[in-house]
């Protein structure tokens, strides 16, 4: 998951933010969990059981996905502006 000098790779955290988009995707009205996008991620790589080890990888994909405005953070309905604690994630609420 990283090169030598312990940097993540651009594809991966790529991958990450593709697999949270569609985690959210998947919850028309409802919000996904940060480890469910790790699972998959885990799953894929055929080491389901260390899904934790892609959680960084997440939390990343997460900062990036905030930045661009692509989706939505809240902890107990309440919505966050940036990462920190707890969180769930959801897509961007519709505005009309």
């Amino acid at each position: 998951m990283t090169n030598v000098r312990g940097e993540k790779s651009r594809t991966m955290i790529e991958n990450a933010e593709s697999t949270i988009l569609k985690c959210v995707a998947s919850r028309h009205a409802g919000t996904t969990c940060p480890s469910e996008a790790a699972r998959i991620l885990a799953t894929g790589h055929n080491i389901p059981r260390e899904w934790r080890k892609f959680m960084p990888m997440v939390h990343e994909a997460v900062d990036v996905l905030i930045a661009r405005g692509e989706i939505t953070l809240t902890w107990k309905s309440v919505v966050m502006s940036k990462r920190g604690g707890p969180y769930r994630i959801s897509g961007l609420k519709d505005k009309s």
